[in-house]
């Protein structure tokens, strides 16, 4: 099969977000000006630079609330800062919860049984439980084609680890059990691991 994006594929679903997987899940925790928190899954989410550490992840769709974008974006657009929650399996059912169409009124945490830690280099919750979290300073926000869709970039000033996700000083998946977005309504959790040396 073949088909170019602008004619259409022709299928039940939209292909397109099945054949790029798994993604990991930025699970976004940002603050309004009102001081209201905000927690949203991303997967359109990585890691992109070493040094200094930096990160990124796209919004694809609007509320009518929000001016063409979401809660999110929105509030980083005027707070500057964001927190990345890094999701094990665990946190599956909460970070669904946290995924739906909810009003800016609505604080997520609260609404998914969350318990808040404030973060220690900006203004910003973060998910107490995660196995991870990246406080991250907003460096640009780019407007791609396409309605509502911005890519977020951050560099990472703070960096949260649990205690019990090292193992001799690695931080170690097995810990905590990745969740990743496969295609759909899909996702799946990364069990298994194994090392390649690179060639030298």
């Amino acid at each position: 099969m073949f088909y170019t994006p602008d004619q259409g594929h022709g299928l039940p679903h939209n292909p397109f977000n099945a054949i790029v997987a798994p993604r990991p899940i930025g699970w976004i925790s940002s603050r309004g000006a009102d001081g209201q928190d905000n927690l949203a899954p991303y997967s359109f989410f990585n890691a992109v630079a070493y040094v200094p550490p930096q990160v990124m992840f796209s919004s694809t769709s609007a509320k009518p609330d929000r001016d063409g974008t979401k809660d999110s974006v929105a509030n980083i657009r005027d707070t500057g800062v964001f927190c990345v929650n890094i999701l094990g399996e665990d946190l599956q059912d909460a970070m669904n919860q946290t995924s739906g169409p909810w009003g800016r009124e609505v604080d997520e945490f609260t609404d998914a049984g969350l318990e808040k830690a404030e973060c220690e280099t900006i203004a910003c919750s973060r998910v107490e439980a995660a196995p991870a979290a990246l406080e991250c300073k907003l460096t640009q926000i780019v407007t791609l084609p396409g309605e509502a869709n911005f890519v977020v970039f951050g560099e990472v000033t703070g960096v949260h680890m649990r205690d019990d996700c090292l193992t001799d000083g690695l931080f170690d998946p097995s810990k905590y059990r990745p969740l990743a977005r496969m295609g759909y309504q899909d996702y799946t959790v990364v069990r298994e691991t194994f090392t390649l040396k690179r060639p030298e």
